[in-house]
């Protein structure tokens, strides 16, 4: 069986696989970061009631390490849980990152330990965790004092049940 392929064939496969390669480019430089692979929702108990947030996880180095980077924006009740697996102190940063957040750490018994509210965007200087914590909860800037979310409440979800 022979095929025959005109000239005219081959440019146009050229043509279509040059706008895929422009396509995928152009992603890219719009969204330089994938987001996580995996969401769920996070509720955090505190005085003022039940709060429900929407969360990325960001569970491997690579996605610890990017987080929330180059974000424009970050949408009310949303966030990014980054789970460390056990209790640590942890070191957390702004570089890189264009909305200011509320990093909220929390122990491996669901309770905020932590609020480091308004952070510097793209600042280099180190947040503490201020002892042991299992995860930060990163939220849009000013979350936590609207909500009345404060150091002690609760949080839950299933991976901090793991």
């Amino acid at each position: 069986m022979s095929v025959t392929v005109s000239v005219s064939m081959i440019k146009r496969l050229l043509v279509c696989a040059a706008l895929v390669v422009a396509t995928g480019a152009l992603l890219l430089m719009l969204y330089p970061t994938a987001r996580a692979a995996e969401q769920q929702t996070l509720e955090i108990a505190s005085k003022s009631g039940v709060h429900v947030f929407s969360v990325e996880l960001a569970v491997t180095d690579e996605e610890r390490s990017r987080g929330l980077m180059y974000r424009r924006e970050v949408p009310e009740f949303y966030g990014m849980l980054f789970d460390f697996k056990r209790d640590q102190d942890v070191a957390m940063w702004m570089k890189n990152t264009y909305v200011s957040l509320d990093m909220i750490f929390i122990q491996g018994d669901g309770r905020i330990r932590r609020i480091a509210e308004n952070t510097e965007t793209e600042s280099e200087k180190i947040i503490s965790s201020g002892g042991p914590v299992r995860a930060v909860l990163e939220v849009v800037a000013g979350t936590a004092r609207k909500l009345g979310i404060e150091p002690g409440d609760r949080v839950a979800s299933p991976t901090l049940r793991r």
